[in-house]
């Protein structure tokens, strides 16, 4: 079944039937996101700078999820020597760098007010910043090496040892001495935030996620179709 949504020849008719599907499912998502965050209470300590959490934490779990991602179809490419991945890798990256930069500076909006800083070299802040470098030196990589076979090897690599940085964003707040909040949801000892707070949180996540599939069809659409232009052109070039 896996193998069937990631080949080539089957992607175009994967992109008509869930384009559609994932678009509506991330209005749907967004829709009752909204209700629920205009219902949501304020904090008892930060007051209604509470509210930023509901762009923020999605946004730095869809800049973890998508690494994840690109990390992985980096090394499927290896592995089953499938250009495919690398043209996955390389669509999925340019969205997980948006996240990226949206959680940081969301972070730092959401900072200001409650720690009266825009920016502290925090463990996790200082780890995510770096997610942000190692999204970016992937796609300058990825883009500017002129063979683009050592292009996607060269770039896969540089994904691929970056993600010990992972690791070092989720446990940042519990080994190093960190004015950041330690984890709420995914922790040993259960959720530790209310449901009024939860609820719309998870929604929001939910409307990313969905957005995130329908941009990233898109974005290897668009990456497959720019292929194809630069194949005939040399083709072109050669005649």
């Amino acid at each position: 079944m896996i193998n069937y949504f990631l080949q080539l020849k089957n992607f175009d008719k994967n992109f008509r039937i869930f384009t559609p599907i994932f678009i509506i499912l991330a209005k749907v998502f967004l829709f009752f996101a909204l209700l629920a965050i205009s219902s949501s209470p304020d904090d008892y300590q930060q007051g209604n700078a509470v509210k930023i959490m509901y762009i923020h934490v999605p946004s730095a779990w869809m800049s973890l999820l998508i690494y994840c991602l690109m990390a992985s179809f980096n090394i499927a490419g290896f592995v089953w020597k499938n250009r495919f991945f690398y043209v996955i890798a390389r669509a999925v990256a340019e969205i997980g760098c948006v996240f990226t930069f949206i959680t940081l500076v969301t972070g730092a909006i959401w900072g200001k007010p409650i720690w009266g800083a825009w920016w502290v070299w925090d463990a996790r802040l200082t780890s995510m910043l770096i997610l942000f470098f190692l999204y970016l030196g992937y796609l300058l990589l990825f883009d500017n090496i002129e063979d683009k076979i050592k292009a996607e090897k060269i770039s896969a690599i540089i994904s691929i040892v970056g993600f010990v940085n992972i690791p070092i964003i989720k446990f940042s707040v519990e080994y190093w001495n960190s004015l950041h909040q330690k984890a709420s949801i995914i922790r040993s000892g259960g959720t530790a935030i209310h449901p009024s707070f939860l609820e719309p949180l998870l929604l929001m996540f939910g409307a990313y996620f969905c957005t995130f599939i329908f941009v990233s069809l898109i974005a290897v659409k668009n990456e497959i179709m720019k292929r194809k232009i630069q194949s005939l052109t040399l083709k072109n070039n050669n005649l």
